[in-house]
């Protein structure tokens, strides 16, 4: 079943409503860096952050505070841009997800386009991979942005889920897991790790790994933030690690 990595970003988000001012000195609350300890005790495999360019919620000072003291990979979101490399290069996460990025927009609203930018983005990847940072292109489940994001030179890509997420009806859903599950194929077979994500939530990820194969990572922020607002983000984790079939909550012995 597929490790999970948890997107903190609403948690900044909702800090920044009020400490705008937190790196003068103020508590920041809630703490970024203290979600991310409590998500590694409770078992996920992964942290995810988007370095977004207009600094609307991760900032550089909770990467550069992350890269420091997390144990578990840490994955950057960020635009394929010399800006954000530099970033990349100063901080040295485990993992860069190279994401479309439009300022008007709420969140990632789609897949990059690798293959409408061979040149420029292999210069970003071979930049990443000088100093050994994995790559992974966020795209949507094209074979043809597969096939890109592998010329390029990525490791891994990362399926956009968001149509998936937002179908409302059956035939729609299905279609698109018909399109994931080709993508996820096409790209095994050319020796990519599959990730997936974006707006995956408790009710409708079983569907998704059930029918989508060789996943390895899913990138899941928002649902479980929001979970969390009721129950504690321990607990969030822990229904959404059984609901991936993780044998740390299945009652299994190693």
């Amino acid at each position: 079943m597929p490790e999970l990595g948890l997107n903190i970003d609403h948690v900044a988000t909702l800090r920044e409503v009020r400490y705008r001012d937190w790196k003068r000195g103020l508590k920041p609350e809630p703490d970024v860096v203290e979600a991310a300890r409590i998500a590694e005790q409770s078992g996920v495999d992964a942290i995810t952050v988007h370095l977004r360019e207009d600094r609307r919620h991760i900032q550089e000072a909770d990467v550069k505070a992350l890269a420091r003291i997390l144990v578990i990979p840490l994955n950057l979101e960020m635009a394929a841009t010399i800006a954000m490399t530099k970033q990349a290069l100063r901080f040295k996460p485990e993992e860069v997800c190279l994401v479309p990025e439009n300022r008007e927009e709420l969140t990632t609203e789609g897949g990059l386009d690798v293959a409408g930018d061979i040149a420029r983005i292999k210069s970003v990847v071979t930049r990443l991979h000088s100093v050994k940072i994995e790559v992974s292109a966020f795209i949507d489940a094209d074979l043809k942005q597969v096939d890109a994001a592998h010329r390029v030179g990525a490791q891994t890509i990362e399926l956009h889920t968001g149509i998936y997420a937002n179908a409302t009806t059956v035939a729609a859903r299905h279609k698109e897991l018909s399109r994931h599950a080709r993508a996820a194929a096409h790209a095994h077979e050319a020796g990519l790790q599959v990730n997936a994500g974006h707006g995956l939530h408790y009710g409708n990820v079983r569907e998704y790994i059930e029918d989508v194969p060789h996943l390895h990572t899913l990138n899941i922020g928002h649902a479980i933030i929001s979970r969390a607002v009721f129950v504690g983000l321990e607990q969030a984790i822990r229904e959404m690690l059984e609901l991936l079939g993780s044998r740390k909550f299945s009652g299994h012995a190693d």
